[in-house]
């Protein structure tokens, strides 16, 4: 593994992805599977990570989802994805996903997810992503949190590892 590459700003991973909610994504109340939701979720996660380490990438976790609002068909999905928060081979990737009415406009936020993604070199082994640059205070604000997100989910992990296996 070589050493950390040179640090880069946020803006390198944003991402904007649209997609229109037809009948195969949806189910029979007429409101999107959140399945659905959740593979563009990861999708964007997975192009916002790849923009920002240019390196093939993994899903290692995706914090809690809780749909705010239904997503209708006929509806159109945005999704906004960019890396909060880099670490040694990692990355928090925050997703926010609106639900908007073709016909009159209007925007409902749907849900939002943290999901860390790992960056893999070509043998598919952990391999260094750059350091991330805020260029804002938002950036910042997302970063320590990413931070404060991630150090409690090695402690849930640590936690879960001390734990005796199941029985069975």
């Amino acid at each position: 593994m070589g050493g950390r590459p040179p640090f880069k700003p946020a803006r390198a991973s944003r991402v904007e992805m649209t997609e229109i909610v037809l009948p195969e994504d949806s189910n029979q109340f007429g409101h999107a599977w959140g399945g659905r939701v959740m593979a563009l979720i990861d999708k964007a996660a997975a192009i916002a990570a790849t923009r920002y380490s240019r390196t093939n990438v993994v899903t290692a976790s995706v914090d809690s989802l809780t749909f705010r609002a239904p997503v209708k068909l006929g509806h159109i999905l945005v999704l906004y994805a960019s890396v909060n928060a880099s670490f040694r081979t990692s990355m928090e990737v925050g997703v926010k996903v609106v639900s908007e009415d073709p016909l009159s406009g209007l925007r409902a936020h749907c849900c939002s997810a943290y999901v860390t993604m790992v960056a893999l070199d070509a043998l598919g082994r952990p391999t260094p992503v750059p350091g991330l640059v805020p260029g804002s205070p938002e950036e910042r604000r997302r970063g320590r949190e990413a931070a404060r997100r991630r150090r409690g989910r090695l402690a849930l992990r640590s936690r879960k590892e001390r734990l005796p296996a199941p029985r069975g």
